[in-house]
C-alpha cells in the first residue's frame, strides 16, 4: 500500500518535540509540506532542518502560543489565506497532575483555553481551504483517559474528554464535505510528558521513578513503553487518503493497556 501527501499542507502543533514532531517527520516523509507550531522558535528552527524535502516540497514554521488566543487567530488565518491547510494535527502538551477535586477552578479554564479553544480556533481557521478542497484531515492527539480516567490526572482528564466530544461532533458535521476528525490516544509514551508525570507521581508518592516506572509497565500488556514514532505512524495513516472512511473514533495506541472496548 502506497501512502501518499504529496500535494497537501499539514499544520503540525507542538511539533517541536515529542509525537509533534515525529508526527511532522512521518508527514513529511509522506510527501505532505509541512508547517511547524509550537511556541520555541530556536526549538522549531531545528526540527525544521530535519524534515526530509524531496521535489516540490515546501516546510514551514510558525511560533505561536495556543494560550493566546487572538494572536493565534491572526496568525492562523494569515497562514491558511496564503497556504490553503489540508490537514491539521492538534496537539498540545498536557496539565500538571494532581486531584480532580482540589483543582483550583482556574487551572480547568486554563486548560480548557489551551486545548479546546485553540483547537476550534484553529478548525475554524483552516476550514475554508479544507471544504474548498472537499478533502481535509483532523488529528487530535489526546489521550487514553477519554475512555479510562487516569488516577492523579483530574484536570487532563476532563478536558480531555471535551476535546473527544467536540471531536466527534464535527466528524459528524463535516464528513459530508470529505473532511475526516479522529483522534488518537497516546498509552505511555517516552516524552517528555511522561518524564513529567513519573516525576510528580514519585513526588506526590515517596516512591523513585523507576518503582513508578514499572508500576505503570505493569499494566501494558505489551510490557514497554511507546516511542513517539508508534504514535506518529498511527497519526500519518489517519491523515492518508487511505482513511478517508475512518472518521469519529478514539484510536488508543497503547500497547493494549485500555481494558474497555
Amino acid at each position: 500500500m502506497q501512502l501518499s501527501l504529496a500535494g497537501k499542507h499539514a499544520l503540525v502543533c507542538g511539533a517541536s518535540e515529542g509525537i509533534g514532531r515525529a508526527s511532522a517527520l512521518a508527514l513529511a516523509e509522506m510527501g505532505a509540506n509541512v508547517t511547524l507550531l509550537a511556541r520555541r522558535v530556536e526549538r522549531l528552527e531545528a526540527v525544521l532542518t530535519t524534515l526530509p524535502r524531496s521535489a516540490g516540497q515546501d516546510h514551514g514554521m510558525l511560533a505561536a502560543d495556543v494560550a493566546d488566543a487572538p494572536a493565534l487567530h491572526e496568525k492562523i488565518v494569515a497562514l491558511a489565506a496564503g497556504k490553503p491547510v489540508h490537514i491539521l494535527i492538534n496537539n498540545t502538551a498536557g496539565p500538571a497532575g494532581g486531584a480532580a477535586h482540589a483543582a483550583d477552578p482556574a487551572a480547568y479554564l486554563a486548560v480548557f483555553q489551551q486545548h479546546l479553544i485553540a483547537n476550534q480556533i484553529l478548525v475554524q481557521a483552516v476550514l475554508a481551504g479544507m471544504r474548498a478542497a472537499n478533502w481535509g484531515r483532523v488529528v487530535n492527539i489526546i489521550s487514553t483517559s477519554v475512555k479510562e480516567p487516569i488516577a492523579n490526572l483530574g484536570v487532563s482528564n476532563t478536558i480531555r474528554g471535551a476535546v473527544a466530544s467536540w471531536a466527534k461532533t464535527l466528524a459528524s458535521e463535516l464528513g459530508g464535505f470529505g473532511i475526516t476528525v479522529n483522534n488518537v490516544l497516546p498509552g505511555y509514551t517516552r516524552t517528555q510528558r511522561l518524564e513529567q508525570i513519573l516525576g510528580e507521581r514519585a513526588a506526590a508518592t515517596g516512591k523513585s521513578e523507576q518503582d513508578i516506572a514499572a508500576a505503570m509497565l505493569a499494566t501494558v500488556p505489551a510490557g514497554r513503553f511507546a516511542e513517539a514514532e508508534e504514535i506518529a505512524a498511527a497519526v500519518a495513516f489517519l491523515c492518508s487518503a487511505q482513511a478517508g472512511y475512518i472518521n469519529g473514533i478514539n484510536l488508543p495506541v497503547d500497547g493494549g493497556r485500555t481494558r474497555s472496548l
